[in-house]
């Protein structure tokens, strides 16, 4: 009982602990938002994309009402460390999200860094960019392999299933 009770206080921790204090882990995501604007596709740890995302989607909602709200432009002018990208999200960026309520950022994940580390790794990139596509994380279905091959022949013998094509 006492236990149980123990684990369930979170001591005030509501965020990952990157870097070497709050004001560090605050400097490297308002690099890494930085970066995405950009570049508008980069290649991270899992750890940052996943907490950077909330702050990127969060950026481009605000800029979705105009560089004439103040709170927009605050929030641009605080997440944006190159202030000539502020343009870019305002005149770019803003009107190709104007139609979508949300979702402006796909992360997909990659095979781990093969360094000194290990670490789990994803990329991050706003949708409907201009880079060419990546692919995504599903394998693709091939209809002529021996696996389905079989499946389609045990279908048809049983006759219960149409065959899909």
């Amino acid at each position: 009982m006492h236990l149980s009770a123990v684990l369930r206080i979170s001591h005030g921790r509501m965020y990952r602990r990157m870097g070497l204090g709050p004001r560090s882990r605050i400097e490297m995501l308002r690099c890494l938002v930085t970066a995405l604007v950009r570049h508008e596709r980069i290649e991270t740890t899992l750890a940052r994309a996943d907490e950077m995302k909330v702050y990127a989607e969060k950026l481009v909602d605000h800029a979705k009402r105009g560089d004439a709200d103040l709170r927009a432009m605050e929030l641009a002018n605080f997440w944006l460390t190159e202030k000539d990208l502020i343009p870019k999200l305002f005149g770019v960026l803003a009107p190709r999200f104007r139609d979508l309520p949300g979702n402006y950022v796909r992360m997909l994940q990659v095979p781990n860094r093969d360094t000194y580390d290990r670490a789990r790794m994803a990329i991050i990139e706003f949708r409907h960019n201009p880079l060419p596509p990546l692919p995504s994380g599903r394998p693709s279905v091939k209809p002529n392999s021996l696996v389905n091959q079989l499946l389609r022949g045990w279908r048809e013998e049983e006759g219960s299933v149409p065959s899909p094509r």
